[in-house]
């Protein structure tokens, strides 16, 4: 008997974790795409296609002016005091907070490796330099499905920024799944900054938006409160991208135990619109797949087309080639013999080459012989440059067909495409349908399926 001890087993595997339905769907989606073996990704870049795997996670892009509360949110729905608070703008670039399997914090280089989706900010100068991630192990509420980004606190006056954070905070938004903006009724609550980008953000993505009163609990009294929402609400009608509908604004603030308040929260709304975005992405994710796998297939059938006129086409270049090749070197050979085989008498090349072959040979070269003679004395000279330049010719269209051919698919690589193209057929579709199923289950009754 060794001293040495049994390891004991995790209490907590990390696949114990993925309990929810959406979770393990949007799991096995991301598996599809990125399987070492046979990933879509894999297959689609050996076709020249580029498809990103889809996210595991929402991303939930909050903004607003400094102080508005963006980031006691974000600690309120972790359980867990991640990002600094406080009167000061203490975001001053933008941070991911998403669950993992330790705590730790990653620099924007680590952080674009982690979320290539956001690659573009590249294009923003400086961007990456106040880019992080704060990864948690918390499992609180929905946050094992969510990765929020909390945005740098925006002011008006004479503050700078170390990037253009206006065209920033909307290449964010474009790639978010939902856009939470909180106006905070002691603050700057009609920052022109603020609204700027949300008008902006407006025009290319409108159905993200989610407006909320933040730290409504401090207003006072709900005239106050309502005063505020009024002006609020005025100032965003003023401006033409924001008057086109509707909109709604739920008065949310942290709950404290300790400071109770009359004012109705309506945060647990926010946690709804979270869940509701989460479903919406798990539909998403599995038409994605189904898009993303009738595109690899279609290219495979176009490659295998592609492949086949390939084929035709050089079976046609060859056979064009050899033609010219032949006539090129048949004609001026025929021409020569035909005037060797004349300075012998006939006794003499049946002699050579046998009476059969020789008769043979007089008859063949005899028409040119007599073609010949046909041509006036003059002509000839002209005629010999104008064959000799013909043969030539033919030669040059022999080579030239002979470069024209294609590249063309091996047997192995058809075999290798076709295998892609059933495996996606029998496995990945037949997958995809199972966990829509799956889905579905949850909400509809049994009697529909």
């Amino acid at each position: 008997m060794s001293g040495c001890k049994k390891p004991r087993a995790v209490a907590n595997p990390l696949e114990s974790t993925i309990t929810t339905p959406s979770e393990r769907i949007l799991k096995e989606c991301h598996t599809l795409y990125v399987d070492s073996e046979n990933g879509l990704v894999k297959m689609a870049e050996s076709l020249g296609v580029r498809l990103l795997p889809p996210r595991k996670k929402i991303i939930v892009m909050i903004m607003g002016n400094h102080s508005a509360g963006k980031s006691s949110f974000i600690n309120w729905y972790v359980e867990e005091h991640i990002q600094k608070t406080g009167v000061a703008i203490e975001t001053q670039g933008f941070t991911f907070i998403t669950s993992g399997r330790k705590r730790e914090s990653l620099t924007g280089n680590a952080t674009l490796h982690l979320y290539p989706h956001f690659r573009p900010l590249l294009e923003f100068k400086g961007v990456t330099d106040y880019l992080g991630a704060e990864i948690s192990t918390s499992k609180q509420k929905k946050f094992s499905l969510v990765t929020f980004v909390d945005t740098p606190g925006l002011v008006d006056g004479d503050m700078v920024y170390p990037f253009d954070v206006n065209n920033a905070i909307t290449s964010f938004g474009e790639q978010a799944d939902l856009i939470f903006v909180f106006f905070d009724p002691m603050g700057q609550a009609l920052c022109k900054r603020t609204l700027n980008i949300v008008e902006q953000l407006s025009e290319k993505c409108g159905d993200k938006l989610r407006f909320y009163l933040s730290k409504a609990d401090e207003v006072g009294r709900e005239t106050d409160r309502q005063r505020v929402m009024m002006q609020i609400v005025q100032e965003l009608c003023r401006r033409p991208g924001l008057n086109k509908c509707g909109f709604e604004m739920p008065t949310i603030y942290i709950p404290n135990p300790q400071k109770p308040s009359r004012c109705i929260n309506q945060i647990d709304e926010v946690c709804e619109t979270i869940e509701k975005s989460i479903n919406q992405a798990v539909q998403k994710t599995l038409d994605q797949l189904e898009k993303d796998c009738n595109v690899v297939i279609s290219t495979i059938n176009q490659t295998l087309e592609q492949d086949r006129m390939n084929v035709s086409c050089n079976r046609s270049n060859r056979f064009n080639s050899f033609l010219c090749g032949v006539l090129g070197i048949f004609l001026p050979s025929l021409f020569i013999l035909s005037f060797l085989i004349s300075t012998f008498a006939p006794e003499e090349l049946d002699t050579l080459v046998g009476e059969g072959l020789a008769k043979t040979l007089y008859i063949s070269t005899g028409v040119v012989v007599y073609l010949w003679d046909w041509i006036p004395e003059d002509w000839q000279i002209m005629f010999v440059i104008t064959f000799g330049a013909l043969c030539y010719f033919m030669l040059f269209l022999a080579k030239y067909f002979a470069r024209q051919g294609s590249k063309t698919l091996t047997k192995r690589e058809k075999k290798k495409l076709a295998e892609c193209s059933d495996y996606i057929q029998d496995v990945v579709k037949s997958k995809k349908r199972k966990l829509y199923e799956e889905y579905l289950r949850q909400c509809a009754a049994e009697y529909d399926f």
